[in-house]
């Protein structure tokens, strides 16, 4: 038996929120692993989603990058749409958009905050596995990659919406692998901790408050974008042809 091949040479895959952070990270490590990659995001006035396609264009491969709304179900139809006229098939789904911001305990939290929470990291990965899964349903091969969180394990008093979400995305996933299996689709998450990105802003300005927070992490520190290419390079490939309906935290041990 040989070594596994982590190679996505020949795959086409979608990574919702590919303009930065976790999503800019997977998207460029698939592409350098030869897979196609769209990219999609709610805002692209800024710039950022094209010139994260343009990096991975440069990289040789081809990409395409839509703006999607993924709490809405016409956006996702046509995101989905678009990629397929574009590469014919999808291959893999990683479903990494999200937004976090700190709420009050959960008795005060108002339902406008709970419904966006809710709506983006959950219902968000819903549709979106939805419309690609069908697709993939028909090819009877696919791989589905959610983005959970260790706050899906470990709940946190100042983002009890997001706790709540993101633990629905892991039951999401398990479903969705028990569902799935038989039409060669499998079904992953990653649940990464607190990372160098634009959501942990707060955090990341607030010196003091980092050094606490990293002090609690086993290996020292917050984890980097690229700290979870490795994982999802993994989930994607034939290494981990045999695993469906997992969640791995790479939370530099928080949770351990």
């Amino acid at each position: 038996m040989g070594i596994p091949s982590f190679s996505l040479e020949g795959k086409v895959a979608i990574v919702t929120g590919g303009k930065r952070g976790i999503g800019k990270a997977i998207a460029l490590a698939f592409a350098e692993a030869g897979a196609d990659v769209a990219i999609c995001s709610r805002v692209i006035k800024d710039g950022e989603l094209q010139a994260t396609a343009n990096e991975i264009q440069g990289l040789g491969r081809r990409s395409l990058a839509v703006q999607a709304d993924i709490t809405r179900k016409t956006d996702v139809d046509n995101l989905v749409q678009r990629v397929v006229d574009e590469f014919t098939a999808i291959d893999i789904l990683v479903n990494n958009a999200g937004i976090y911001f700190v709420d009050p305990p959960l008795l005060d939290v108002p339902e406008g905050d709970w419904d966006k929470i809710i709506n983006v990291n959950l219902k968000g990965h819903y549709l979106c596995s939805q419309a690609v899964g069908k697709r993939m349903v028909d090819r009877k091969a696919g791989n589905i990659i959610n983005i959970a969180s260790e706050l899906a394990i470990k709940p946190s008093s100042e983002a009890g919406v997001y706790c709540i979400a993101k633990a629905g995305v892991v039951m999401l996933t398990r479903v969705l692998a028990k569902e799935l299996a038989s039409y060669n689709i499998r079904v992953n998450a990653i649940a990464p901790g607190a990372a160098r990105t634009k959501m942990l802003e707060y955090l990341l300005s607030d010196s003091e408050a980092l050094k606490q927070y990293e002090a609690q992490i086993p290996l020292g520190r917050i984890a980097e974008p690229g700290d979870i290419i490795g994982t999802a390079l993994f989930l994607a490939s034939e290494a981990s042809s045999y695993i469906t309906g997992h969640t791995i935290l790479v939370d530099g041990g928080l949770v351990a």
